[in-house]
């Protein structure tokens, strides 16, 4: 075969393989035992494959970080205190034109920062916000919309799955990148806000006040928002403060973090045997997908490389004549494409490692610590448009889930503005790097 023919073959393989239906886990090992055999590559070899498994995945110290803090999220979101929070929200914003719609985008934020979960965020908000948004005679477009990105936001904004395994495979610090990641989230909830508020000034039939309004006065639902408020904040801080501050490792505080949700859910009183087994079921489950994912990635870019696959990659994008932000938007180009159609997870664990040296190798005028910073960051900001694109979203399907009257174009159709927010949002991080690097390089 050709210089590339094996490297071509593999992706074609694996694109199959993944339509297929089969775990993308068994696809990625598959294909990398498959064509080791194929390409006769020394059994001898594949060993480095094992050894990059037990040192890279499972005795890798940075990556018990995620089952802690999966398991946090799903404490607060099981015990209750999530649904507590949305309610005093909602309560304060009552009779007020797209009250619901902005007490939904502040709760997306609070959750993404205490919890990180997506699909919980979701749910939870659809189950909540959905029925009175109906009520109130929303646009079912943007409601839906609304909810389905709002979730989104625990992706981004630390503490974050993603950004802890995109600090593995790229060998940043998760810290950096949970500093790098605070502005560009709070940016792209800030462009949510901006564009429910034009819509409220512009548009405001599509968001109308309650025809029925809640009794209560403000003072008080404004004491039940901070009595609400006021554990989970103490937990973000606790968790992101011990690790910009350099008191705790990423993982050190996780556990911080995990034992608060547990302490917060039995003085709530939201503990107790139900929600404790969920909860740590439900964290086995994601940890063991990823931890399988992360080893069929493993197998499978051994016997890629080998085969010649990084060389394909970087005669490609030829980054010896290109200029370097043409290259980067073909990279940002194929992720979102990718989007469409693969998870988030495997396309940080196979797709990644193979375009990261290609962005290393460029010159943006930045020293390269911090231009793979800004990378990661980007590439974060780019990865959470997955949840919404379709016809794999996952974020449209919870929602779905928990409004199945709700026909999917509507919900389709409420999703496509707020996909342009956050390609907004990415060009903004692309074109002035000081929104992710301005913190980091500060703290340090």
């Amino acid at each position: 075969m050709g210089d590339y023919g094996w490297p071509l073959l593999m992706l074609a393989g694996l694109i199959l393989g993944i339509f297929s239906g089969y775990p993308v886990a068994f696809v990625l090992a598959g294909i990398g035992v498959l064509f080791a055999v194929l390409a006769d590559v020394p059994m001898l070899f594949l060993s480095m494959g094992v050894q990059r498994i037990y040192s890279g995945t499972l005795t890798n110290w940075l990556l018990v970080a995620i089952p802690l803090f999966v398991f946090m999220g799903l404490m607060l979101e099981r015990s209750g205190i999530a649904e507590r929070l949305m309610r005093s929200l909602a309560a304060l914003f009552r009779g007020m034109p797209g009250g619901y719609a902005f007490a939904v985008a502040i709760i997306g934020v609070i959750m993404a920062a205490s919890t990180g979960i997506i699909g919980a965020s979701v749910v939870l908000m659809g189950m909540m916000a959905m029925p009175a948004m109906r009520e109130a005679n929303y646009d079912m477009r943007l409601a839906s919309g609304l909810i389905a990105s709002s979730g989104t936001l625990g992706i981004l904004l630390p503490p974050s799955i993603m950004l802890i395994i995109l600090g593995d495979q790229m060998r940043l610090s998760v810290g950096d990148l949970f500093m790098g990641a605070i502005y560009p989230g709070l940016l792209l909830s800030g462009l949510y806000f901006l564009y429910l508020l034009s819509i409220a000034i512009f548009a405001p039939h599509r968001m109308p006040p309650p025809a029925r309004r809640e009794a209560g006065p403000i003072g008080q639902a404004l004491w039940s928002l901070v009595r609400d408020l006021l554990a989970p904040m103490l937990l973000i801080l606790s968790v992101l403060g011990t690790i910009i501050t350099g008191i705790a490792t990423p993982t050190e505080s996780a556990a911080i973090g995990a034992a608060g949700a547990l302490l917060l859910a039995f003085v709530s009183g939201g503990l107790n045997f139900r929600a404790l087994r969920d909860s740590l079921h439900d964290t086995c489950k994601t940890t063991a997908m990823i931890v399988f994912v992360m080893i069929g990635a493993s197998i499978f870019s051994v016997v890629f490389r080998r085969l010649g696959g990084d060389g394909m990659i970087i005669d490609f994008f030829d980054i010896h004549e290109s200029n370097p932000y043409f290259v980067l938007f073909i990279v940002m180009a194929l992720i979102f494409v990718l989007g469409f159609f693969l998870d988030w997870v495997e396309i940080t664990l196979v797709v990644v490692p193979i375009v990261a040296p290609v962005v290393a190798a460029l010159d943006f005028g930045l020293p390269s610590d911090q231009v793979m910073i800004w990378f990661a960051i980007a590439l974060a900001v780019n990865l959470q448009t997955s949840f919404l694109t379709p016809p794999f979203g996952y974020a449209l399907f919870y929602l779905r889930g928990v409004a199945p009257d709700l026909p999917i174009s509507t919900i389709y159709r409420g999703v496509t503005p707020f996909v342009i927010i956050q390609i907004i949002a990415l060009l903004l991080v692309i074109f002035f790097p000081a929104i992710v690097l301005s913190l980091p390089m500060s703290m340090r």
